[in-house]
């Protein structure tokens, strides 16, 4: 069914004005979207009373068809070149009678062939042209044969030998490839285009399940068999050089791979042994998102401007803390690239190295050999240095090192893993690292979380009760400036509301006062207070200005921050 006749439909029942719909055909022309995408974006309607709308129209019964769990033997009764072009998707079977949502289930022709495909009889039900699609995207995953890979995962055995060499992946379609080698690059060429930060690789005893980390959230993607997981594990470890006999131990790899486009993109591999196989999370590195300009990074201009001067420092420690994934190394990456000058010499020690930056001396940590961050810092110092980055401060060895290197002229930059900036003070000493030290080494330690930004393509504001701001930290006398948002969710956020993620810093500087509390063994509470006394902003304050400037919601601030006690 043509976007146009959804429309016509939807304004002969009522629903939509005529200047409603000629204004979504005006921006589904300029985007490209389906119009009933384009008409949910704009808040025109919910879907649910499109769905009712094409339900009264064509007198079948309407479904949510993201609601269903399709089984992919159901999956591959119809070719996906068919589903696309008539939007149409398989959803359940019931002895010879297939189940097919339709956004056009008048189209008589269709039906006649997909009977004629199946050979069986055709049930038809109606759908949204974004659901169907949607679902469409999930379950067949790319250019896949699912049929096929069922047939094709027992005897898989990972033989090819295509990506055992030194040489980039080619994630090209060929029809010679093995059913496996094209779900697999599938699953890739999907999660580069969709930019996922992480993909699982799930099995379980009665499914195999694939997710997408988008955005800091996990979603599900296509669902293979489960007598392809052998089979995709064995392809996986091929790609990025592991040891496919080995299934007893956990394995570390990486590999590198390149797109029919040119786009290239590396992955950091991890396979961990579970009961029911192999689970494998991929980790994409795409050094073109890498953002390394820090005024884009999300710090407040007062912040930035503090962060820099301390950053250029000739010697002393900057600390950046937080959990993981909460960007400490866009903002470390961001750092060195702001002092990589050809008169300066820099040194890394990480774990692992995730992107490759010209002009500084990266070196990837290896237990093996007993190449440790400890010991990586001793040959450092004899190189000459200007600037050390230490991956992460992990134990007394490797911090005493770090902190003589900050006392003896050069600049060490580091990471710890703690909730703000004043508990990584307790947390240096309780390591068994002097106050004295602290107070005359590091220079700045900063925090930081990320926050999930609205989806602007459905952002609607939303009204909130004035105590529930109040109880965010927000002074009651500025409420009134807080106007909310938040998104509903559409197909370009995958439904979550959420696209893209921003940071959010707090930044304590050693000033003198601060000095004399940490070496006073003031608490974190205590120095918690004194830090706001002299200015700081905290996590949770600079949520709320996130969240005063419509650009994250209410549940991010509450994830995302410590209340301010």
């Amino acid at each position: 069914m043509s976007s146009v006749k959804v429309g016509e439909i939807l304004v002969k029942l009522g629903l939509l004005k005529s200047d409603q719909f000629a204004s979504a055909v005006e921006e589904q022309k300029k985007s490209g979207q389906k119009l009933t995408q384009v008409i949910l974006q704009f808040g025109y309607l919910k879907e649910s009373q499109i769905l009712s709308a094409l339900q009264t129209h064509y007198g079948v019964q309407g479904v949510d068809v993201g609601k269903f769990q399709i089984d992919p033997a159901v999956i591959s009764l119809i070719p996906q070149e068919i589903c696309n072009k008539y939007t149409l998707i398989p959803i359940q079977k019931a002895g010879g009678t297939l189940l097919v949502a339709f956004s056009d289930p008048g189209n008589i022709v269709v039906k006649e062939d997909l009977r004629f495909i199946t050979r069986g009889k055709i049930q038809p039900v109606v759908g949204t042209e974004v659901s169907i699609a949607a679902a469409i995207e999930k379950h067949y995953g790319g250019n896949i044969k699912v049929k096929a890979l069922v047939e094709m995962a027992s005897s898989e055995k990972g033989d090819g030998e295509e990506g055992s060499s030194d040489q980039i992946v080619d994630l090209g379609s060929d029809e010679k490839d093995a059913p496996i080698v094209k779900f697999v690059n599938s699953i890739l060429v999907d999660a580069i285009r969709r930019k996922v930060s992480d993909i699982h690789f799930e099995p379980y005893e009665k499914k195999y399940r694939i997710r997408f980390r988008i955005d800091g959230n996990l979603i599900e993607a296509t669902a293979p068999p489960t007598v392809a997981a052998a089979a995709i594990s064995s392809r996986v470890k091929i790609m990025s050089k592991l040891d496919i006999a080995e299934r007893r131990r956990p394995q570390d790899g990486r590999m590198s791979v390149r797109t029919v486009q040119g786009k290239a993109m590396d992955f950091r591999v991890s396979v961990l042994p579970t009961m029911w196989g192999e689970k494998i999370v991929l980790r994409l590195l795409d050094k073109a998102n890498l953002q390394l300009d820090m005024t884009k990074l999300g710090f407040e201009e007062d912040d930035l401007k503090l962060f820099k001067s301390n950053v250029h420092q000739p010697q002393g420690m900057v600390l950046i803390t937080g959990p993981t994934g909460s960007g400490k190394t866009t903002t470390i990456y961001s750092a060195l690239a702001e002092l990589n000058q050809p008169d300066v010499n820099i040194a890394t020690a990480e774990d692992p190295v995730e992107f490759n930056l010209e002009g500084i001396n990266q070196v990837q940590m290896n237990s093996d050999i007993d190449l440790t961050f400890s010991s990586a810092l001793k040959s450092f110092l004899r190189q000459d240095p200007d600037i050390v980055m230490v991956g992460e401060i992990r134990d007394l060895d490797t911090a005493e090192i770090a902190f003589k290197a900050a006392s003896t002229g050069h600049l060490v930059v580091s990471t710890l893993h703690t909730n703000d900036a004043p508990s990584t003070v307790i947390r240096l000493t309780e390591m068994g690292i002097p106050t004295y030290i602290i107070t005359s080494t590091i220079n700045l330690i900063v925090a930081q979380r990320l926050v999930g930004r609205i989806c602007e393509s459905c952002k609607v504001p939303i009204e909130v009760l004035k105590d529930v701001i109040i109880d965010l930290g927000v002074a009651p006398g500025d409420v009134g400036e807080y106007k909310l948002f938040k998104g509903r969710g559409c197909a370009t956020c995958n439904g979550t509301g959420i696209k893209g993620r921003a940071a959010i810093y707090e930044l304590m500087s050693m000033t003198e006062v601060m000095k004399e509390a940490i070496l006073k063994e003031s608490s974190t509470s205590e120095l918690r207070v004194l830090c706001r006394e002299q200015g700081m902003r905290t996590l949770r304050r600079s949520a709320l200005l996130k969240l005063k400037r419509g650009i994250t919601t209410i549940e991010e601030v509450l994830n995302a921050s410590i209340k301010d006690m």
